[in-house]
């Protein structure tokens, strides 16, 4: 009897053939770690539980989609995990927004454990993109402020706001394509 773990790419393939005992394996050797990383974005238990849940489910249903060559496994569970937390933290911040109040680039908080040279650095890019914004027309700041600061989707901007959808994507994109420009 071999006693070497199985390891995650093969787990992985037999999950591809709907083998519970694999994603219980796969779920066993992740989800403390996922459950954490929720849990310190998050802060919230159920939260958190809800993340892993979402994240082993999804695992379930599109391990067949997952591609070797694009990366390793934990990586790719991870970035499902990451995808997951973002949509729960998007969720809790419209939640706590309810009207159209955008957030100041100033008021934005960087993390304090960051060594200092890298805090200047972020500090000019954070300027530099804060100066690029204020040259693009209100319109298009606007829309790029809730999309990319409140993580509002198109469709919920042009609710938020009263803009058609149409109208929204063509003023991120061009306002994107503007601040481009603005930035090289």
């Amino acid at each position: 009897m071999d006693c070497r773990p199985v390891s995650d790419d093969a787990l992985l393939s037999q999950i591809a053939k709907h083998d519970q005992t694999a994603l219980s394996e796969l779920y066993n050797r992740y989800a403390k770690v996922i459950y954490s990383v929720a849990f310190s974005s998050l802060k919230s238990v159920e939260e958190s539980e809800e993340v892993v849940l979402d994240v082993f489910s999804q695992v379930w249903r599109i391990a067949e989609r997952y591609d070797t060559t694009k990366g390793r496994v934990d990586t790719w569970v991870f970035m499902l995990a990451r995808s997951r937390i973002l949509d729960k933290l998007r969720k809790l911040q419209r939640s706590q927004f309810s009207s159209p109040v955008l957030t100041k680039l100033s008021e934005i908080e960087t993390p304090t454990t960051i060594d200092p040279t890298e805090n200047v650095a972020i500090y000019e890019r954070r300027q530099r993109v804060s100066d690029a914004l204020q040259v693009l027309p209100k319109e298009q700041r606007q829309v790029i402020e809730l999309a990319y600061y409140h993580g509002l989707s198109h469709s919920q901007i042009s609710v938020q706001t009263g803009i058609s959808l149409g109208t929204v994507k063509t003023r991120i994109r061009l306002g994107l394509n503007k601040l481009k420009s603005a930035l090289e």
